[in-house]
């Protein structure tokens, strides 16, 4: 289980973007939070691994707090932690096969990625997590040849190359067309069913009543909503979004 007390984040300025956030996911959910642009997400995910590090309050992670974690011992935290970005950050000009294997960097000395020297388990490892978002044929391929769907593809496999407990997805298809959207979020879907957690930051709650299990709803870092994807109506809605919102649906 993860549990997320009483969190708060401070950015320079003033600007606080987590206030008094207190969340329990539990293991095999696929939960959605959804809100506006800067209503604290993206900031929200990025605490979970420690990319963002809080300013208050305790991250559990099966009773192992992570906030108070080392940097020493991050390294293996973040193992468990799978994260997948809404840009990719793929190698572009490395080989799709490269680019899986680096999700392996967790596991082998600092020499050792350096000079990508990886084993052949890793290898088979990697082949199979190609073959699980269905890209197994463009191993040997530039990254840069790739669609962005595929390139989203790619970097769900470099995650799976981790063996994480949780994948974190932030914003996954906001540079993507909506039938390539629901295909990227069909094999997080299927992540999820063989049993791993997902947390996924989306802006449709279309999308979150489509895939998400549960939802937390985010407006100025603060909660307003923790519950079930069909329990959002639309003054709820509103209360997420804004009086003037229009909820734009993906077919």
């Amino acid at each position: 289980m993860l549990v997320l007390e009483h969190l708060v984040k401070d950015y320079p300025g003033g600007i606080r973007a987590l206030e008094d956030v207190s969340i329990e996911v539990r293991d095999g959910e696929f939960l959605v939070l959804i809100g506006l642009s800067g209503s604290g997400k993206s900031t929200l995910l990025r605490c979970i691994n420690r990319l963002v590090e809080p300013s208050g309050g305790r991250i559990l992670l099966d009773d192992l707090d992570i906030t108070a974690a080392r940097a020493s011992d991050l390294r293996k935290i973040r193992r468990s932690i799978g994260m997948i970005f809404q840009q990719f950050n793929l190698v572009r000009r490395s080989s799709v096969l490269t680019n899986v294997l680096t999700g392996r960097l967790g596991y082998v000395s600092q020499w050792q990625g350096l000079l990508a020297h990886f084993g052949e388990e890793d290898y088979r490892r990697a082949l199979i997590n190609l073959e699980r978002v269905g890209l197994r044929e463009r191993a040997h391929q530039r990254a840069d040849r790739l669609s962005g769907g595929q390139q989203q593809r790619v970097a769900i496999a470099r995650a799976l190359m981790q063996e994480p407990k949780i994948m974190l997805a932030d914003e996954p298809v906001a540079s993507l067309d909506p039938a390539t959207s629901h295909s990227v979020l069909k094999y997080l879907q299927q992540i999820n069913r063989e049993g791993m957690t997902v947390i996924c930051s989306l802006h449709y709650l279309s999308l979150a009543r489509t895939y998400g299990t549960r939802v937390i709803a985010l407006k100025a870092g603060r909660l307003m909503f923790d519950g079930k994807p069909s329990e959002i109506d639309a003054d709820r809605f509103r209360s997420i979004y804004g009086e003037e919102a229009v909820e734009v649906e993906i077919e």
